[in-house]
């Protein structure tokens, strides 16, 4: 991009920026069932807004010269404490997102395993299969060796005997989630809180998507098992505010027992010639507004107004689940205690992806989640408030949807791209032969076709490595100077 040689009018930049935009997914409405988190609360976006430019320019880098900034977060992390189950002497950070979160739940046990298990010089931390993949960005970015264990086939939640076999004398971390992403089903957290007591380990929850949500689900009458600070062996959960508390994105908070343990998350550093850094969290400089805004929508919306944001999500996720299972061909996976549902076909030749076109044609958003580690791929709904008052409109699409693609003729291209990429070896490939490779599915100069079935179909015969790196390569491929 080169700059103009005279600013843009304001008219300009705007009209520019709309017509951008115009492309995007759309955020309100209840059309997206993945990345958005809908309230259907016009007011309190726009409250949450005016909060975020109030306090734009603030700094979080230094509590002193922003007091406010201060306040606001013990305030917001006090409340994140007594909702996540903490006693008086939890602690806890506010934070960019679920995966800053986490982030530092991994630092924190592998400082805490220097200061007290110096011997251990290979750490490893253990993961079920259907933990976010955030969780494997922290090992790979912070030097942490992740140990997959299996989850029950069924049910998809995590294996606590594979767990309790996955312990070694290096292991320093259990990981579980309050829900998984995948498949929305809480983890057996009580049994690994007993095992990280048994071992005296450190166990954090992931509770990004369904920490804020499942206590409400709880006091609504849904039946969801215990998974946070009250659960004995649990010493750290992480929350993001910017999924059902519907703040503006870049809002989380992660929560440990007690400050002593918070304290390893921080890092400080004199070793130069500047002023002394002290970063509770991964970030140094940061902007006041996700965090003003997380605090203004808890005040204004209050623990009435999300309880009947909850029994909204509630009653659209009962419905969808139902909708689902009433639909020959499809089949739900487990058993969601939170407001994620995936489901799939009844049979191996369903054409899943296709119907996902089909959807979006239709205007819906549903996301393609690929097979792997027990669970078939299927598609994914994340369902918020919003979509209680279009979930008839979502299912009567989906039936037509299911019909056509049932109905309409095998894709012979689909038989021939899966059978050129089994001659593919992806153990030994180039960049350029994985470009070569996706342009057979229609992707080329940093583009997706229309239509995603023939990508989604590659991509999940792909091993999961070569999956990566031909993702990797698309990516890289994608983002480009203009």
């Amino acid at each position: 991009m080169k700059l103009p040689e005279t600013g843009w009018t304001r008219d300009q930049i705007f009209t520019a920026l709309a017509e951008l935009r115009a492309g995007d997914l759309p955020t309100e409405g209840g059309a997206a069932f993945a990345y958005v988190y809908d309230s259907g609360e016009r007011a309190a976006s726009e409250l949450a807004a005016e909060a975020f430019r109030l306090f734009l320019g603030s700094n979080g880098l230094d509590p002193t010269a922003f007091p406010s900034l201060l306040r606001l977060e013990n305030e917001v992390v006090g409340f994140a404490a007594a909702h996540l189950g903490g006693g008086l002497e939890a602690a806890g950070s506010f934070t960019s997102g679920g995966t800053e979160s986490l982030m530092l739940a991994v630092k924190t046990a592998r400082e805490w395993a220097r200061e007290h298990r110096p011997h251990i010089t290979a750490p490893e931390m253990i993961v079920p299969a259907t933990a976010h993949a955030a969780l494997h960005k922290a090992a790979h970015y912070l030097g942490v060796t992740l140990v997959p264990t299996a989850i029950d086939p069924i049910s998809f939640r995590a294996d606590v005997a594979a767990i309790a076999a996955a312990i070694t004398p290096n292991t320093i971390l259990l990981t579980a989630s309050a829900s998984s992403y995948a498949h929305g089903v809480v983890d057996p957290i009580a049994e690994i809180g007993q095992l990280a007591l048994r071992h005296e380990l450190l166990f954090h929850v992931d509770g990004c998507i369904g920490g804020f949500l499942l206590p409400y689900f709880r006091r609504l009458g849904a039946q969801v098992p215990a998974f946070d600070l009250s659960v004995p062996g649990v010493t750290s959960v992480s929350m993001d505010f910017h999924k059902y508390a519907y703040a503006p994105k870049g809002a989380s908070v992660i929560v440990y027992r007690d400050k002593a343990l918070r304290r390893h998350q921080m890092y400080a550093c004199a070793g130069w010639t500047g002023y002394t850094v002290i970063n509770p969290t991964v970030q140094s400089t940061k902007s006041g507004g996700p965090l003003a805004a997380a605090w203004a929508l808890l005040r204004a919306i209050g623990d009435q107004g999300y309880l009947d944001l909850a029994q909204r999500t509630l009653d659209a996720t009962r419905a969808i689940i139902g909708g689902l299972r009433e639909i020959e061909g499809l089949r739900v996976l487990g058993e969601p205690e939170m407001s994620l549902v995936a489901f799939t076909g009844a049979s191996p030749e369903f054409p899943l992806f296709a119907l996902a076109d089909a959807m979006k044609l239709r205007g819906w958003l549903v996301q393609p989640q690929f097979s792997g580690f027990g669970s078939p791929a299927n598609l994914h709904l994340t369902i918020s408030a919003a979509h209680l008052a279009v979930k008839d409109r979502f299912l009567a699409d989906l039936r037509a949807a299911v019909a056509e693609v049932q109905t309409s003729p095998p894709d012979p291209g689909m038989a021939l791209l899966l059978q050129a990429a089994a001659a593919l070896d992806f153990s030994n490939m180039s960049e350029e032969t994985f470009m070569q490779a996706l342009a057979l599915a229609g992707v080329q100069g940093g583009r997706l076709p229309d239509k995603m079935a023939a990508i989604n179909g590659l991509l999940d015969a792909l091993p999961a490595p070569a999956r990566e790196a031909a993702i990797v390569a698309f990516v890289n491929d994608l983002y480009t100077h203009a």
